[in-house]
């Protein structure tokens, strides 16, 4: 092995975090009006996609998987994100419906996890984001056969040309995409601080609130 092809050494790769303290009585009563406050200053602090979030699921035999996805909305309902049922983060919920999101919000040394159950979005609200999406990502959607094994680049491209020669305009939504929503029972607030010694607090669904909790770093 040469010099270039060995592995870096990660040891001495570490950043000091210096965040504003985040105590109980900074949190909003309940965490999706936390999140919401939280989101729009990754907005403010031009955080590229702030709604790119790591889904973990994990199937029923108990093998894990995550991936980045894009959070589409949120109420106090849940999370919402699409993408296609026969993938395997779909056959994944399917078979176990619970997952947990992650945004990592690096820059403003700030992250935060959602633990939750899954549901799919009724066929009426996916239709009407599908519609919503510009039409190459329409195609797309139709395209893909989202993790299922491709033969080469070149075959992709000519199923995505032939689908864009049938559809020249406002391609049907597919019976086999659509919409999940996870709704939270944990939520945590992660803030970087000095020394390793990072804030977190989680909210914990309790009988019909939440209650908050402090978890050493």
């Amino acid at each position: 092995m040469d010099a270039t092809s060995r592995p870096p050494s990660l040891a001495g790769l570490r950043r000091t975090y210096e965040g504003a303290p985040l105590t109980e009585a900074d949190l909003a009563p309940d965490p999706v009006t936390q999140f919401t406050i939280w989101f729009g200053e990754a907005l403010d602090a031009g955080l590229p996609e702030p709604n790119a979030m790591i889904l973990a699921t994990c199937s029923a035999g108990g093998l894990p998987t995550a991936r980045t996805v894009l959070l589409k909305g949120y109420d106090e309902h849940g999370f919402v994100f699409y993408t296609n049922y026969e993938s395997r983060k779909g056959r994944d919920l399917r078979e176990n419906p619970r997952a947990s999101l992650l945004f990592p919000w690096h820059p403003i040394r700030r992250q935060v996890r959602v633990e939750g159950t899954v549901t799919r979005l009724a066929r009426e609200e996916s239709a009407a984001y599908f519609r919503s999406r510009p039409y190459g990502s329409r195609i797309g959607a139709w395209a893909s056969r989202q993790s299922a094994v491709v033969g080469s680049r070149q075959e992709l491209d000519a199923r995505y040309a032939e689908l864009a020669a049938r559809w020249p305009e406002d391609p049907p939504v597919p019976d086999f995409w659509g919409g999940f929503r996870v709704a939270p029972v944990e939520m945590e607030f992660w803030q970087g601080q000095i020394s390793r010694m990072h804030d977190r607090l989680r909210y914990r669904r309790a009988g019909g609130g939440w209650v908050v909790e402090r978890l050493a770093p």
